[in-house]
């Protein structure tokens, strides 16, 4: 009867616990959030993009990188190649361009997300830096883009224990760079059930270089887009799952120093910084719960957030599924 009972009261506990979570989940998903459509005059339908986009970066005079076919383990996905678009912002057609890449490098298993572009100061060449998850591993694959030929020539694969669940980065030099790594395991059962059950800030940010590599900024829930002030001072990191933007100074040896938290009310993924004003765009979804119980009929929406000013007051720009 007394192991009954203990059965029992065990049971019950495991129960509430569950149940906990689950509340506690769908609070950081803003579950119950409805977005709000806003019909923009100015907004066109990019074409070619139909296996959707994980990542933009704008570099140069108006032209953007598009990542477009990420894979992401619990988010649904087509069987498509992963690749890489070009896209003319000045142009009045907005058609992006795919971008052909080298024979060296292996396309079949090529699973692009985040993105980041280093221009050389000196010669004018143009990098891409490109999260890939052949596999569903991680690694950063280092491109030199040939605007004429619409190409990318494969040039290195950077890999490391510390780049185990990378998200996002930032390059700083042909081999440097800041990356979010969103999941504190690597084990896809861990990551995908026991990770988002425990909702504790277990993430990080890891500053790579060909000398040094070390985890430089943690205690994040979710880290996520990153990116970098045009003086080269301020880091940007994107919480996505505590709803805010972390500002870190960056200090001796690439460490990084936190400056404040910015709280945003959105689930907020990609940073993109103007490079002139040093204003953020923030591309944000108002609710994950119905990015992992995806509906087509009632897609989840997307949203984009900028700063009114440096005080980071924030202003909705679109939200429309």
């Amino acid at each position: 009867m007394e192991i009954l009972s203990f059965i029992s009261a065990g049971v019950t506990l495991l129960y509430v616990l569950l149940g906990e979570r689950m509340v506690n989940m769908r609070k950081m998903y803003l579950a119950s959030r409805e977005p709000v459509k806003n019909h923009l005059s100015n907004c066109v339908l990019l074409k070619n993009l139909s296996n959707g986009s994980e990542d933009i970066t704008v570099f140069g005079d108006g032209l953007a990188f598009i990542s477009t076919g990420l894979k992401y383990p619990g988010l649904p996905s087509s069987d498509a190649l992963g690749k890489i678009f070009l896209l003319d912002l000045k142009k009045s057609d907005m058609e992006p361009a795919e971008l052909s890449v080298s024979v060296n490098f292996d396309l079949k298993t090529f699973n692009p997300h985040g993105i980041s572009v280093y221009t050389d100061p000196t010669s004018g060449t143009v990098y891409l830096f490109v999260v890939n998850h052949p596999h569903h591993k991680s690694q950063v694959e280092l491109f030199e883009f040939d605007e004429r030929g619409l190409s990318l020539l494969h040039l290195k694969t950077f890999k490391h224990k510390l780049l185990h669940s990378v998200n996002d980065i930032v390059a700083l030099g042909v081999d440097r760079f800041y990356a979010t790594n969103d999941h504190y395991f690597s084990d896809e059962l861990l990551k995908s059930v026991v990770e988002p059950l425990l909702g504790q800030p277990l993430t990080n940010v890891v500053y790579f270089s060909t000398e040094m590599v070390k985890v430089v900024s943690e205690g994040y829930y979710f880290a996520n887009g990153i990116n970098i002030s045009p003086d080269q001072r301020h880091i940007y990191v994107a919480d996505i799952m505590a709803h805010n933007v972390h500002v870190l100074e960056r200090i001796e040896d690439n460490g990084l120093a936190p400056v404040k938290n910015v709280a945003l009310g959105s689930l907020c993924d990609n940073i993109e910084v103007d490079r002139k004003t040093g204003d953020l765009w923030l591309g944000c979804h108002p609710n994950a719960w119905r990015i992992f119980h995806f509906d087509p009929k009632n897609p989840p929406g997307s949203e984009i957030l900028f700063p009114v000013e440096w005080t980071f007051s924030m202003a909705i720009l679109s939200s429309a599924p």
